[in-house]
């Protein structure tokens, strides 16, 4: 179909962008100030952060000893003892590890030799012998300097003296000395394990008005917005917390029994660590698989073991990640893969190792709470897993981008998922409102507005042989009224490779014929070529006109004179301009047996509410599904009416 595009006018007026006034700056003052308290702050954060997690972990446990009708404080220290007891198992499982492996080390030190010579001959090795060529070659080109003269007589005498050499030697420490030193790096895990299961018992314990006491502080104003939030947050965070967990574990345990199968030194030791790191998403575990890696290689001369722990990671990742992560909490987490990463980043760098174990639902719970304040929503923007973009504005996005070919691989992957005249309601047709509007606010310039018309025409005529899923269209009675008047509202058509198949078998002169003319906005010409695709696709003979030709035809062309369906299709619809008003005036007066249908461009909800004027007696049509069915409705009472005359001549 060929489409003619409006002509360039004058340029274009482009607003200049908002200048940044005091509130952007003191949102990057805040951040600023946010992050050095969250740097210089860690000792006392870490364990208060630590306390609100765990306490997030074991709110599921003391609600199911609630249950059990024991009364709080007994659920909350039986809760608190459980997770003490399941630290202390873990150290004392690590510590036996470490000192189980540091003892069994000296039995690998002839195969741990061998592999470091045979790693440093070939990489080291090769690169001195490399270097050692060079420098040799380089000597033998350069020119050699003689060595200088040693000083004699005078200047060997006033010559400085060389300095003796002094030995500092610290006394032998103390038995307290020696104490403190080994039980100075325990002494910090314990303080820090005894300050956090302290504040966890307080926080359950006052957990009810902890959640008010943020309410009044955060969002008194709007009680049932802080309350979702909190709630959200609360359930995502606990959901998170206790799925991730049995996943870990299930994941730690199955890494252990395959170390010990295949005889890794240490894999009780490797499989909690695999545990811990896999709260980090997509490369936690391989933090351990690297560990284990290199220790299976190090210990046996050959690659079997190395090569066969690396195939258990690789397994155990894919099994927990791809179906049970799935199973247990969907296939999103609510943060993006870039988003993980950057995060655990960040939280290194500020918290150190504790900060890697806790970015992920530290930023989860970040990004949770976005949603629904207005001043961190930026950050939902940027972290979370959601589009960025509606597929309506990536649509338009792509149009005044130049880049039709994307436009149309999103349109063919939408296609998977919806049919075409979704796909043209829900997409294109809000892009194309998008369009219209900063064409009326004037910041398209022509040359622009004509390459977004031309990518548009690209798009329409590539869709022209493009499927989408099936759309249901319910056929009535010809000589049903009733079934007239309900048909306007819903599920209007049969299949759509059923109707393409119905409209197949009859000759184009037994098709409906519906003369679609475009309105005189910017867009209004691709939006018609759209319309008259669709009705062409469920059987109807569309016929495409111009604004300007219609106009100066009056009507009176034959192609135009018998066509009993009228559809005026403009974006303008909505605000009804003066030009839409007279030009439904004159065609009511030029046809004034045919049916006349107005879209598209309006909303859903308000569709039959589009202020025409003296011309409402138009069927409005806010969406291109609204027009096909106002267009069917039509046909088929046409279709009743012909049969009656039949029926009545034939009596």
């Amino acid at each position: 179909m060929k489409i003619s595009l409006p002509p360039p006018g004058r340029p274009n007026r482009v607003y200049p962008p908002g200048a940044p006034g005091l509130h952007g700056l003191a949102s990057v003052i805040t951040g600023v100030v946010v992050v050095c308290a969250l740097y210089f702050g860690r000792a006392v954060l870490i364990p208060i952060t630590l306390s609100v997690l765990l306490s997030f972990l074991l709110a599921p446990l003391v609600q199911m000893l609630r249950r059990l009708r024991m009364g709080q404080l007994p659920s909350i220290f039986i809760a608190v003892l459980f997770a003490l007891a399941a630290l202390l198992a873990i150290g004392a499982l690590i510590g036996a590890q470490l000192v189980q492996l540091a003892g069994d080390l000296p039995q690998y030190q002839v195969a741990i030799e061998q592999k470091i010579e045979t790693v440093q001959e070939k990489t080291i090795g090769r690169a001195d012998s490399l270097m050692s060529r060079a420098a040799a070659t380089l000597q033998r080109v350069a020119p050699s300097k003689p060595p200088p003269p040693r000083p004699t007589g005078r200047a060997a005498r006033n010559a400085p003296a060389v300095p003796t050499p002094v030995e500092v030697h610290e006394p032998s420490p103390t038995p307290m000395q020696l104490a403190q030193r080994a039980l100075s790096p325990a002494i910090a895990p314990i303080e820090t394990t005894f300050i956090v299961l302290v504040v966890t018992i307080f926080i359950l314990l006052q957990r009810e008005d902890l959640r008010d006491r943020l309410i009044s502080l955060f969002g008194s104003r709007d009680l049932h917005r802080t309350t979702t939030a909190i709630n959200d947050a609360a359930v995502r965070l606990s959901r998170y917390f206790v799925a991730q967990l049995g996943v870990n574990l299930s994941a730690g345990g199955v890494i252990a029994i395959g170390l010990a199968i295949i005889g890794v030194p240490g894999a009780l030791l490797f499989g909690v660590i695999a545990a811990l790191l896999r709260f980090v998403p997509y490369i936690g575990i391989w933090i351990a698989a690297i560990l284990a890696v290199f220790l299976a290689a190090a210990i046996q001369p050959q690659w079997t073991m190395a090569v066969y722990t690396l195939i258990l990671f690789i397994v155990v990742d894919v099994v927990a990640g791809q179906i049970a992560e799935p199973l247990l909490y969907g296939h999103r987490s609510g943060l993006s893969p870039l988003a993980v990463v950057v995060a655990a980043i960040f939280w290194s760098w500020l918290w150190g190792p504790i900060g890697l174990v806790l970015s992920t639902p530290l930023t989860l719970c970040v990004v949770t709470l976005g949603r629904y304040a207005d001043r961190l929503n930026f950050l939902t923007v940027l972290l979370g897993d959601q589009p960025a973009l509606t597929p309506a504005q990536n649509f338009y996005q792509r149009l005044l981008a130049d880049d039709p070919h994307e436009a149309i691989v999103q349109a063919e992957r939408l296609l998977r998922e919806m049919s075409l005249i979704d796909y043209y309601d829900k997409v294109a047709l809000e892009g194309l409102k998008l369009a219209r509007n900063d064409a009326m606010r004037g910041v398209l310039m022509p040359d622009q507005l004509a390459s977004v018309n031309e990518a548009l025409v690209d798009i329409v005529e590539n869709l022209e042989i493009a499927d989408g899923l099936p759309d249901r269209l319910a056929r009535p009675e010809p000589g049903d009224a009733a079934a007239l008047h309900a048909a306007s509202s819903a599920d209007l058509s049969e299949r759509h490779e059923q109707t393409r198949e119905h409209s197949s078998e009859h000759h184009d002169d037994e098709k409906t014929a519906v003369l679609c003319v475009p309105g005189r906005g910017a867009f209004d010409e691709v939006t018609t070529a759209i319309a008259v695709q669709l009705l062409g696709r469920v059987g109807f003979a569309p016929i495409m006109a111009t604004h300007s030709g219609y106009r100066s035809a009056r009507a009176d062309e034959p192609s135009y004179k018998n066509a009993p369906i009228i559809c005026i299709v403009t974006l303008d619809a909505p605000d009804s301009p003066p030009y839409l008003r007279n030009m439904l005036r004159r065609t009511r007066e030029w046809r004034p047996r045919a049916t006349l249908v107005v879209g598209v461009g309006g909303s859903a909800e308000n569709g039959h509410d589009i202020g025409m004027g003296s011309t409402a007696a138009a069927h409005s049509a806010p969406t291109f599904r609204a027009m096909i069915e106002e267009c069917q409705v039509a046909a088929w009472a046409l279709q009743a009416g012909r049969h009656s005359h039949v029926a009545g001549g034939a009596d």
